[in-house]
């Protein structure tokens, strides 16, 4: 019980801190979570060298990275093929599309007619066969719902014009 109280702030910063970054390790980003992690482990590697020495610091700072690795693996390979792999947080293949495949993707709608999904002043989203597509008017102001045609593609959207009668 002695060991329990008089390493108690120890324990507290490694499991608090350890938790932290498991946390932060399976969000997106790194932030508010994963800096106070951070600090949580240095300060309870701060305790261990404060009451056993430098040696025992520098083993518990070794295992503690050891543990962070450990943690850091183990999200990768769920967010590669795992529970998270099925997150939305996650981008599939599929959306990784390179500068070829966008523009020959946005070519083939060419000739197409739909809908204005909102407002194009001059840019915003059209609807083509039930996808909604970045688009722009090339300066003319479009309402929403209006019909339109593409006309072409340039960088990652559409170039379109009212749809005629």
């Amino acid at each position: 019980m002695d060991f329990l109280s008089s390493n108690l702030p120890l324990i507290l910063f490694f499991l608090a801190g350890f938790g932290l970054l498991l946390a932060e390790a399976f969000m997106p980003g790194f932030g508010i979570a994963g800096f106070l992690g951070i600090v949580l482990e240095v300060l309870a590697v701060n305790q261990v060298w404060i009451h056993y020495g430098l040696v025992p610091a520098v083993i518990f700072t070794l295992a503690v990275l050891a543990l962070i690795g450990l943690a850091v693996f183990l999200s990768y390979r769920s967010a590669m093929k795992g529970r998270l792999s099925k997150s939305p947080l996650v981008l599939k293949d599929a959306q990784h599309l390179d500068g070829d495949e966008t523009r020959k993707a946005l070519e083939a709608l060419i000739g197409l007619e739909g809908t204005a999904a909102t407002p194009l002043r001059p840019e915003g989203q059209v609807e083509l066969n039930g996808s909604r597509v970045s688009a722009s008017s090339g300066g003319e102001f479009l309402e929403k719902g209006t019909k339109i045609r593409v006309t072409g593609a340039e960088g990652n959207h559409v170039l379109v014009r009212p749809a005629e009668s």
